[in-house]
């Protein structure tokens, strides 16, 4: 049974209360303090806890910051070869913008022919280089005049800043573009703090009047009404330490104000606020998430933070609010009505005046179609290129998310003047009956090694299998020039006037095996001078000449001046030999340097990320040995022919014989492969065609590759080729013999020997025709024989331990 209270227990009671209050008092006291305990038991581990994540995360903030890739800077002095296209195309992939004036940085105006550009400072692999202001004018095809825009004074040269042509990131696809608070404009930090954090100076982390008159307004409004509370030091945390883009929850808000104040009692405002700058979200592009004042600018704009003006700051502003909601490329009429609602919150507040109040409301938003900031990759192929040569010293794993500043030598004008004639041409020659056609090339400047240019497929902006690199294909007819480099390096037994045969030829191999090579023609030419032999691919002719200076010669001279590999065996005279477009770049840079072994590259430098240089690898290439450089413009001379009158003469029908440059056609056998390998006096290329499956496409070099190569020198300015006549003796040879006559001689010739090698005079008499095989003998004497150690007279090659290939026509 229920216990019964009696007068005694109830008078106990009372005595109780009253001595001690209610018994629910008591008990909600005690349940009180053992919340409070419980709370500050979890509440301070906890807040010790984050107080280690704001360490560690706030420490993140001086962030991963993606490696970028730059191109090479551009470089003017007069007389270089530039037309106004090709300017602006390079102009428009570093994000310089037509403002009529050219005053601001990364701006340019334009008068026909007269640009005047003011150019951004950056560093580069030799030292920081300042902004300028210059103004050059185009004639002719070059660069007249360049001067200081500012004080009218003649310069020698100057260089604009590189393009951004890849980015290189971390774990997050976020890019950032670190800005120190003193290089922000005033305008926009102190229009922040005037539209997203009134008292952002005053509180410590969280803002409770703020707070009050959210509440305020909802509760008027009966919650159709909101207004933000969230201070700016709260927005850092949201988005840095908490991560955009996850639903609002009370336990990530709870998390959210205990992060701020943290915050606020570790680090001084200025950190805070230069940290946020940095991180603050605006925008998206694809998996590439757009973070800071500075990048935004660029990815909105395509100008510099510190060239925006008052509606471009108000915008940004703006934009913090909601960038997708914003967006001033999807929905402009958003953005604009929140771009002048900003306005109005910097006039209110005194930061603007009523005179650019009204100028800036009557402003266009400024955002351009495309946004400033390229992808992670815009140029796969070139880019792979980039990553092979850096491999050695910076992995993968270090290059990402490093900061690092990779400079490398690619021509924003070279690169779209090749995919555009990769892509024209391959199109222009698709039919059904061919498999789908392929190409790689690379395009080199002959005078240090860059590489300019580099298209790995088809599909330019796709990445995979890079062809420029790494297809081995049979190189056909370009191997040719290299066998009578060798030739030409026994003056007193060869020269581009000597007779060769080129009558039908049969090499006896291993195990009595014969190879009974052809022309292209399926024709014999007879007794032809060596330099027309070379000019129209006769391969008869070439054989015999490789026979008499040896395979294993050629295969020692391509190993010498490119590193390749090949087999010792008489088809590799013919070109029987499987090799990369850039392994023949790296091949012809010889040739086209004048003599000089320049290692290809496509990375200049690499700079840390306060702009010094780490490592360089543009070196100065050593100066051409005599012999080397004679040899090498003999055959530029050679090849002068191919383009003239020979193989690859339909350039001159192009407009392109102003040039005078020097080329190579090849096929290899059946007309799988189209190559062609040619050179001016700044640029060289080597392109490639054919297809994955290995089958025939019924194109030539000069049908094929060649076309490609065309379509980019149409466009790309480039010097002539001007060979150096030093070390060599020109003299008008007889048109039926070998020595040497007067000028005015019917059918006389004029044709370079090496000095003191020119064949002996004779007077001018009425031709005749020489017997087949009758060769021309130079001059006794001295000289540079020991190239290559060819001093003496070649043994009879050894018969090769592997047959060659059966009776076959490479082309030419």
């Amino acid at each position: 049974m229920p216990r019964r209270y009696d007068s005694d227990d109830i008078d106990e009671f009372e005595d109780d209360t009253e001595s001690h209050g209610p018994l629910w008092r008591r008990r909600l006291i005690t349940w009180g303090m053992a919340a409070v305990a419980l709370g500050l038991g979890f509440l301070i581990p906890y807040t010790v806890y984050l107080n280690t994540q704001v360490t560690q995360r706030f420490g993140e903030l001086r962030w991963q910051i993606p490696t970028r890739v730059y191109a090479r800077p551009l470089a003017l002095a007069p007389g270089l070869a530039m037309d106004a296209q090709t300017l602006k195309t390079e102009l428009a992939a570093s994000a310089y913008r037509d403002d009529g004036t050219g005053k601001s940085p990364a701006t340019f105006s334009q008068e026909g022919g007269r640009f005047v550009v003011s150019s951004r400072g950056y560093n580069d692999v030799d030292g920081k280089v300042a902004p300028r202001r210059i103004e050059l004018s185009l004639s002719g095809g070059q660069i007249a005049s360049l001067r200081d825009a500012d004080s009218r004074k003649a310069i020698k040269a100057a260089r604009l800043d590189p393009a951004r042509i890849a980015t290189l990131y971390g774990q997050k696809q976020e890019e950032r573009r670190l800005v120190r608070l003193e290089e922000t404009p005033e305008l926009l930090v102190t229009g922040l703090q005037a539209v997203e954090d009134k008292d952002f100076n005053r509180h410590h982390g969280i803002d409770l009047s703020g707070i009050a008159r959210a509440v305020w307004v909802t509760v008027r409004s009966g919650g159709q009404s909101r207004q933000g509370a969230s201070t700016l030091t709260q927005q850092l945390a949201r988005s840095g330490l908490l991560g955009i883009g996850k639903e609002q929850t009370v336990t990530r808000k709870f998390n959210e104000v205990l992060y701020a104040l943290i915050m606020e009692a570790r680090y001084d405002k200025r950190t805070i606020l230069e940290a946020y700058l940095n991180q603050v979200y605006l925008g998206q592009r694809g998996s590439q998430a757009i973070h800071g004042m500075s990048s935004g600018a660029e990815f909105w704009f395509g100008r510099d933070l510190s060239s925006l003006n008052t509606e471009h700051i108000a915008l940004l502003i703006g934009l913090v609010k909601g960038p997708s909601y914003y967006d001033p490329r999807r929905n402009p009429e958003r953005a604009l009505d929140r771009r002048n609602f900003v306005l109005g919150k910097l006039h209110e507040n005194g930061l603007i005046d009523d005179a650019e109040l009204q100028r800036a409301l009557k402003a266009p938003l400024g955002v351009p179609k495309t946004p400033g900031l390229i992808a992670a990759n815009r140029f796969p192929a070139y880019v792979d290129l980039v990553r092979r040569q850096l491999g050695h010293d910076y992995p993968e794993s270090v290059l990402q998310g490093a900061g690092l500043s990779v400079m490398t030598g690619m021509a924003p004008s070279a690169q779209a003047y090749a995919e555009g004639s990769v892509t024209k041409t391959l199109k222009s020659l698709e039919n059904k009956r061919r498999p789908e056609l392929q190409a790689g090339l690379v395009l080199t400047d002959v005078h240090n090694g860059d590489v300019l240019a580099v298209v790995g497929s088809r599909d330019v902006s796709e990445p995979g299998f890079n062809r420029a690199i790494e297809a081995q294909r049979q190189v056909g007819s370009l191997l040719k020039p290299f066998v009578y480099l060798l030739a030409l390096a026994q003056p007193d037994k060869y020269s581009l006037a000597s007779f060769v045969d080129d009558s039908p030829v049969t090499v006896q191999l291993s195990r009595g095996k014969q190879w009974t090579p052809g022309n292209a023609d399926n024709r014999s030419h007879g007794t032809v001078r060596l330099i027309d032999a070379l000019a129209h691919s006769y391969n008869q002719a070439t054989v015999r000449v490789g026979m008499q200076v040896g395979p294993e010669r050629v295969t020692q001279l391509i190993h010498v001046l490119a590193g390749l590999k090949a087999e010792s065996n008489p088809a590799v005279i013919l070109g029987s030999t499987d090799q990369s477009p850039y392994a023949m770049a790296q091949l012809y840079q010889f040739l086209a340097s004048g003599g000089e072994i320049q290692p290809l590259h496509a990375v200049r430098g690499v700079l840390d990320p306060q702009g010094k240089l780490l490592k360089r690898y543009d070196k100065t290439p050593a100066p051409a040995q005599e012999g080397d450089s004679i040899a090498a413009n003999l055959i530029s001379i050679g090849l002068q022919q191919v383009v003239s009158s020979g193989t690859a003469q339909r350039l001159n029908a192009d407009g392109l014989s102003r040039l005078q440059a020097a080329g190579k056609t090849g096929t290899s056998n059946d007309g799988r492969d189209s190559w062609y390998a040619g050179y001016t006096g700044d640029h060289l290329a080597v392109v490639w065609m054919g297809n994955d499956q290995n089958a025939q496409t019924g194109l030539f070099g000069a049908t094929g590759a060649m076309r490609v190569w065309s379509g980019i020198f149409s466009r790309l300015p480039s010097a002539p080729l001007k060979v150096s006549n030093k070390g060599l003796d020109w003299q008008p040879v007889e048109a039926g013999g070998t020595a040497s006559t007067d000028e005015s001689c019917p059918g006389a010739r004029r044709l370079p020997f090496v000095v003191g090698y020119a064949p002996a005079y004779a007077p001018c008499v009425a031709p005749t025709a020489l017997p087949e095989g009758e060769g021309g003998e130079g001059s006794e004497g001295g000289g540079w024989r020991s190239w290559f150690g060819l001093d003496k007279k070649p043994d009879a090659p050894a018969e090769p331990a592997q047959a060659a290939p059966a009776a076959t026509s490479p082309a030419r």
